[in-house]
């Protein structure tokens, strides 16, 4: 089945140092650019994460510090990236919760300022979820009929990811062919920012998320605990979230 598309849409999968989205880097992207017409292109590169690599995160994708060393950064890359994915809406594995929050900071980090939050997401684990309750290999084994090899390099997962929702669509006569449905299909959140420190309320509002302002609207927050933004600022958070929570700051401001 060939996808129905209004934009490209990159599937794409991150190896990394580690699940932190604060503190862990890439060393691996893959992805596939899947145009409307039904035309696919395909880039992995390996990424020099400036940090050693753990080696428990060596054991799952096979990356070293050795294989890496002489690649570029991310910093490096981080322009032609972003012009490879303007215009495109994004699709992984489990990519809502944390390749597309990680991708995020490592654009932010670079000094890139590629405004995701106006792109479609397709989470493929989450129809899987929804639908079957599996995980990845068991989901390609389970819609294609195939055995994943190569599990845990981002080109493998990738391609793999691609064909699975082509299988999902097939399957599934309720999923829509349709870039928007999939995307609100496959989200759990209605996040503000991709770590969900923020989310929005059921009027559409932005509320905080955890600690003890949990459920209160951002903008108040701001108006009677002026200090609450500069711990966000200085503290251990992504810089997505500074970057939304100061563009709330700014939006009171300016309304005034």
């Amino acid at each position: 089945m060939q996808l129905n598309l209004k934009n490209p849409l990159v599937f794409f999968d991150l190896e990394t140092t580690g699940i932190n989205i604060v503190k862990d880097r890439i060393v691996e992207i893959s992805f596939v650019k899947v145009h409307p017409n039904g035309k696919e292109e395909t880039k992995t590169r390996r990424i020099n994460p400036e940090m050693p690599i753990p080696p428990e995160s060596t054991a799952i994708h096979g990356i070293t510090d050795e294989d890496v060393k002489d690649c570029p950064t991310f910093k490096e890359i981080a322009k032609s990236l972003a012009a490879q994915i303007e215009g495109c809406d994004l699709a992984g594995y489990n990519s809502n919760r944390f390749d597309i929050p990680l991708l995020a900071e490592e654009f932010l980090r670079a000094g890139v300022d590629i405004d995701l939050n106006k792109r479609k997401f397709v989470d493929v684990q989450t129809i899987f979820h929804k639908m079957e309750q599996r995980t990845l290999s068991a989901a390609y084994k389970f819609y294609c009929d195939k055995s994943l090899e190569n599990a845990h390099t981002a080109e493998a997962d990738t391609m793999a990811t691609y064909e699975i929702l082509k299988a999902q669509l097939d399957r599934y006569s309720e999923l829509q062919n349709d870039i928007d449905f999939l995307s609100k299909y496959s989200s759990f959140t209605n996040n503000v920012d991709f770590a969900g420190r923020m989310i929005y309320n059921e009027e559409g509002k932005e509320v905080i998320n955890f600690g003890k302002y949990k459920g209160k609207l951002v903008e108040e927050v701001l108006k009677t605990d002026p200090g609450y933004y500069s711990w966000i600022m200085n503290g251990d958070f992504p810089l997505n979230t500074k970057k939304i929570l100061t563009e709330i700051k700014l939006r009171g401001f300016n309304s005034k």
